[in-house]
């Protein structure tokens, strides 16, 4: 660029925010179609996210009614945190071009959280169906106290007597 043209100087200006808008625009389209499915391995369990990571859909294969409520429960959770993952990966990749190198990109990369659980071991197996045993019932209950009979109010007959005297 020669400093001394400011037409030159100018017209690369613009040619940058047009190179900007252009990106700007792609990114709006690409993040709004962004969305992550996963399926868990025994395809028990199948899960679509959007790109702010919530719930879209949810899909429970014939396995999943062989596995009790705590195994499925933690399934679900478990396939959910990997499609979330997904999409917030895909989603850091269409910021790239925009954001590469600034504060906001490395805060976004950095919100993307590390694989906490083993791929090889289901945590879904280790948790416990079996479920809380139920209270024991007391040994015996307690003589159930009488109760005072009602008070008996005045009828609605003599509230209304009393109301046309007594205005307010």
């Amino acid at each position: 660029m020669n400093p001394a043209n400011p037409y030159q100087w100018v017209e690369e200006y613009e040619a940058k925010l047009a190179d900007l808008k252009k990106k700007s625009e792609d990114l709006s389209e690409n993040v709004a179609a962004a969305s992550a499915t996963v399926t868990s391995k025994d395809g028990a369990v199948t899960v679509t996210v959007g790109p702010n990571g919530g719930l879209q859909n949810l899909q429970l294969g014939h396995r999943a009614v062989e596995l009790g409520g705590p195994r499925l429960t933690a399934l679900i959770l478990e396939t959910a945190r990997k499609a979330q993952k997904q999409a917030a990966t895909q989603v850091l990749e269409l910021f790239k071009p925009l954001g590469e190198g600034t504060e906001a990109y490395q805060m976004a990369s950095d919100a993307i959280p590390d694989d906490e659980f083993d791929e090889e071991v289901d945590q879904y197996d280790e948790v416990d169906d079996e479920p809380e045993p139920a209270p024991a019932p007391p040994a015996s209950k307690p003589a159930a106290t009488p109760q005072p009979a009602p008070v008996r109010g005045r009828r609605r007959a003599d509230d209304d007597d009393d109301d046309d005297d007594n205005p307010w």
